[in-house]
């Protein structure tokens, strides 16, 4: 049942409000500034969750700010799919904010950055809430103009080139999903998402028109998805301070871009039409050679976060990869890998931020014996790795099982070996830090103290914790994905 309800508003507004607010707080006051921002991402995100609630017992929430035109609206409407992605954002959101208040004690121009903090927070819920392309396409682009003092914070020479880098890849990959929303708009008549596409007997007339509009649209959410090869910007914004990295990472800007690849397959085209006009082998074939390609790379990188990066953009071929597959079972284990990438993403850049505040080592060459030093930190960098690699018993293996599951379902077999080989080369790149960390020796001093202060190690292990729950207790995210899986396929 279809409802109008404030509460999709209410989750943009809100930390607008917040961010305006921080605006008249004195730079130095911390001790308003870091509580304002935190209470205002709960608030946020506890209005999400009563979206979810409602969303998951069975209604579409819907609520119209202006009408363009006829077939054109500035409006939102929450579905299971934006449910879930507004919830996984908002909710980390939450943790990264706290983080951000222990990391950015030790930083400078703090008031600037957590009011950029909030506005991204804002845009990041418009483009999980948006209820067609137009509203969705606002956001994605606010989001670059949002997010882009974040990735300058520091202010430095480098910080600059990533920040121009950012702006001309986002900005580049915005003006193919605008030329791809005017032809959609022209053949479709609308840009409302919808179950089962809004194309209709355009697949069989245009084939080839409808074709050359789905590789815009994949090229643009593209940029933001960091498929390869438009993934350049994504290590070189590594420059920005850590809870930057970890939203750019594993919530807001590369899950919005995966996001906006997912919408216009399901909600724009459609199962069937993707299967009419065979785009879903294609996909697979650029998102597999993005996974592997990616990982090589990781391997060869010496900076902490830069291999994290490298790791990021095959992670999120996964996501693609499995909706691609066309089956219910691989968009399942797609959907299913938004929320465990998140977890465990964010708990490995909050865990290289605080080694790296803490000691200054940046470089994974410089970790031996961190381990004995912070091991609170590194048992959590170490689950997250378990993760990722799929081991059982943590969150990251369902994801995975799903994707071969649907790889089999869709029978292509190919599937598993792209996986299988993809998760070697996760235990390459994460093992051997590990290893470093705990058995072998170094002369490794802490410049600040052992372990990072309590606003920044409370994140780490209450979402290092939520990743091993979410492996053991299946019935707390499976059930809710398999539940969107359905809605879209």
């Amino acid at each position: 049942m279809e409802i109008v309800s404030n509460l999709p508003l209410y989750a943009v507004i809100i930390p607008i409000i917040g961010a305006l607010l921080l605006i008249f707080i004195p730079e130095k006051d911390d001790e308003v500034r870091n509580p304002l921002t935190l209470i205002t991402s709960i608030i946020t995100a506890t209005v999400v969750i009563l979206i979810i609630q409602k969303v998951f017992a069975g209604n579409i929430l819907s609520y119209k700010l202006v009408e363009i035109m006829p077939g054109l609206d500035f409006a939102f409407r929450v579905d299971p799919f934006g449910a879930l992605f507004g919830g996984v954002a908002s909710i980390l959101w939450v943790f990264t904010v706290l983080y951000a208040i222990g990391y950015m004690s030790f930083g400078h121009n703090r008031r600037r950055f957590f009011i950029f903090f909030l506005l991204s927070l804002s845009v990041t819920m418009g483009i999980a809430l948006a209820a067609n392309l137009f509203t969705l396409y606002l956001f994605y682009e606010l989001l670059t103009l949002a997010t882009y003092p974040l990735v300058i914070h520091e202010g430095q020479e480098k910080d600059h080139k990533a920040g121009l880098r950012y702006i001309i890849y986002s900005f580049s990959g915005a003006g193919l999903v605008l030329f791809a929303l005017f032809a959609t708009f022209g053949f479709a008549g609308s840009l409302d998402f919808a179950q089962g596409g809004i194309f209709g007997e355009a697949v069989r007339t245009a084939p080839m028109a409808l074709n050359i509009i789905f590789v815009s649209y994949i090229l643009g959410f593209g940029v933001k998805a960091a498929i390869m090869p438009l993934h350049a910007w994504l290590p070189s914004a590594m420059v920005a301070p850590t809870p930057v990295s970890a939203l750019l990472h594993a919530v807001a800007v590369v899950k919005s871009g995966v996001f906006g690849v997912l919408r216009v397959m399901y909600s724009v085209y459609g199962t069937q039409a993707l299967i009419d006009l065979n785009i879903g082998l294609y996909v697979i074939i650029l998102m597999s050679i993005s996974i592997i390609v990616a990982s090589i790379i990781a391997l060869k990188q010496d900076v902490l976060k830069r291999r994290l990066a490298f790791s990021t953009i095959s992670q999120l071929g996964y996501i693609t990869l499995g909706a691609a597959l066309l089956t219910q079972l691989g968009l399942t284990g797609g959907l299913l890998h938004i929320v465990n990438h998140a977890v465990l993403k964010i708990t490995l850049f909050f865990c290289a931020g605080a080694i790296i505040t803490m000691t200054g080592k940046e470089r994974i060459s410089e970790l031996n014996g961190v381990g004995k030093r912070m091991p609170i930190t590194m048992l959590a960098f170490t689950i997250g790795s378990i993760g990722m690699v799929g081991i059982l018993p943590l969150n990251g293996f369902y994801s995975k099982w799903y994707m071969m599951l649907g790889g089999l379902e869709g029978h292509m077999p190919i599937i598993i070996v792209i996986l299988m080989t993809s998760a070697v080369l996760n235990a390459c790149y994460f093992f051997p830090i590990i290893v470093a960390a705990f058995f072998k020796k170094g002369e490794f001093t802490p410049a600040k103290g052992i372990e990072a202060p309590v606003s920044m190690l409370l994140p780490i292990a209450v979402l290092a914790l939520t990743a091993i729950v979410f492996g053991i207790k299946l019935d707390l995210t499976i059930p809710f994905v398999q539940d969107v899986a359905r809605y879209l396929f």
